[in-house]
């Protein structure tokens, strides 16, 4: 046989295999885009491979953006209830506030899973309470719940109070300069401190050290390249295909990272026989818990892997949610000058009457306060969406619909916050949607930032403690206005779920 010849063959074997290749397929993409069909559920179109939303990679409107507008759509056609899909995978969707109910709340049993891919055993760090399921999540979250407590939280407050002082005289020394600020950028030094304090009894110092370890793996988680959010996405839809390749959820350096500090804290703790009052301690108390009713891996006791993972989440919830919701605070308030002199009335009245202190009880009294906060988290929420897996089969109440075990849920708590049905002009920033009439009238479902039922934010006190005090301590004494290098209208990144400002939201600060 000639070399020409063999070398046909070989092409024709290539040329069949990649046909066979993309015939299997074209045939699996096909059956699997059906599958609304066949139950005869509404749904969105979708094209190969990625199916109803775009290409990660290619994506010109933020995920949490492109949600909402699926949501919006499915409004327009008069759908309560609908199909899409990620990829080859069936994603199920509500505009309905009673079903949304069932499912986070009233029916939670069958629903109790995130749906978050976690291979526990090649990334460990990924298997922390927010991602976990099952019997492990509810003994994790019944250890954790104490945590959050109203008198754990008063004993953290000085730690809250102490780095407020901290940010408010850095930005005394730095006003001077008649320089705007990147708001972000400062509040996330604030957020920092916080949580390292408050989880890992560590001073971070990132006000005097911009570059420290703790600043500097915070922005890395995330900022995601396009690449990381393609595998990322093959991850949560493919999870076998993505074990086979080998794919990571998160950049090595930081598990090495928030290993270390872990192990690291551990082992001089116990060696030195230290002992304070914070989430590292509990966990630690947990790790050492020695009576013989535990199981490995039943959440009642901790390996020091399962105390990274948990670290770790904390440190990402608190760090990232509450730096973004205090610049979206300031970020209205330099837009609305009438709201920011009312807060800070508000603000100077009831420190007055504390003689001047920021205590636990001064910021529980600030009602308007609370109310702006509600207000941006309504228009800006950390989580635009949440996820929840079926692991048992449900009939949607009042329905013959379906929601097949293994199928996910998404509750698209951005599209709900700008639906007019609920809220009047969405676009428009009004606390006073948040007074307690207000909120009386509405139903409680139309507002959701930290998700709701058993699997609510379990820090979402602490957040709005943190960005309290965090608020306070600018806008008792410095007016905000904005800086012309913020962009307008705001545009988000596309590589990120949480909303981030492409090119930062600048301010001016002038010290009253």
């Amino acid at each position: 046989m000639s070399i020409i010849t063999s070398n046909i063959i070989y092409d024709l074997v290539g040329l069949v295999i990649v046909i066979t290749a993309l015939t299997i397929v074209i045939l699996y993409y096909k059956r699997a885009f059906n599958y609304w069909k066949n139950r005869n559920v509404p749904y969105l179109e979708a094209t190969i491979p990625w199916g109803t939303l775009a290409a990660p990679h290619r994506r010109i409107v933020s995920l949490g953006e492109e949600i909402t507008n699926i949501y919006k759509e499915a409004k327009i056609k008069g759908w309560k209830h609908f199909g899409f899909y990620i990829l080859g995978s069936p994603i199920f969707m509500t505009t309905d506030l009673d079903t949304i109910k069932c499912i986070l709340t009233k029916d939670f049993s069958h629903f109790v899973d995130r749906g978050i891919n976690v291979n526990e055993k090649a990334e460990p760090i990924t298997a922390h309470l927010f991602a976990i399921g099952g019997k492990k999540w509810r003994n994790l979250r019944t250890k954790f719940t104490p945590t959050f407590t109203s008198g754990k939280m008063r004993n953290m407050f000085q730690t809250l109070t102490d780095c407020g002082v901290k940010l408010e005289q850095y930005i005394l020394k730095e006003v001077s300069y008649h320089e705007p600020f990147d708001i972000k950028n400062i509040l996330g030094n604030f957020s920092t401190d916080i949580i390292g304090s408050c989880a890992f009894g560590l001073e971070c110092n990132s006000f005097k050290d911009p570059n420290n370890p703790f600043r500097l793996m915070g922005n890395r988680i995330f900022n995601r390249t396009k690449l990381e959010n393609l595998k990322f996405t093959i991850t949560m839809n493919f999870p076998s295909l993505a074990r086979l390749l080998r794919f990571k959820q998160l950049d090595p350096t930081l598990t090495e990272f928030f290993t270390k500090v872990v192990v690291d804290s551990v082992k001089y703790r116990e060696k030195n026989n230290v002992q304070r009052q914070d989430f590292l301690q509990l966990l630690i108390d947990m790790k050492n818990n020695k009576d013989g009713s535990e199981q490995p891996g039943d959440g009642n006791t901790l390996t020091i892997d399962e105390m990274v993972a948990q670290c770790f989440v904390f440190f990402i919830a608190g760090f990232e949610t509450s730096s973004t919701t205090m610049t979206f605070v300031l970020y209205e308030l330099s837009k609305h000058p009438k709201i920011q002199e009312k807060v800070r009335e508000e603000i100077v009245c009831i420190l007055k009457k504390h003689n001047g202190a920021v205590t636990y009880d001064s910021l529980s009294e600030m009602k308007y306060l609370r109310q702006v906060i509600d207000e941006t988290l309504r228009k800006y929420p950390a989580l635009p969406f949440i996820t929840r897996k079926c692991v048992e089969d449900y009939v949607v109440p009042g329905t013959n619909v379906k929601i097949e075990k293994s199928v996910r849920v998404f509750i698209p708590i951005r599209g709900i916050h700008y639906d007019q049905d609920y809220y009047e002009n969405p676009e428009v920033f009004d606390p006073e949607r948040f007074t307690d009439e207000n909120k009386q009238n509405r139903n409680s479902y139309a507002f959701i930032p930290f998700g709701e039922g058993p699997r609510i934010c379990i820090g979402m006190r602490f957040g709005i403690m943190q960005s309290k005090v965090g608020l306070v301590s600018i806008l008792k004494n410095f007016k905000v206005t904005l800086n012309k290098k913020t962009k307008e209208p705001l545009v988000f990144s596309t590589n990120s779920i949480i909303p981030q400002v492409k090119g930062g939201v600048w301010l001016n600060l002038e010290k009253i």
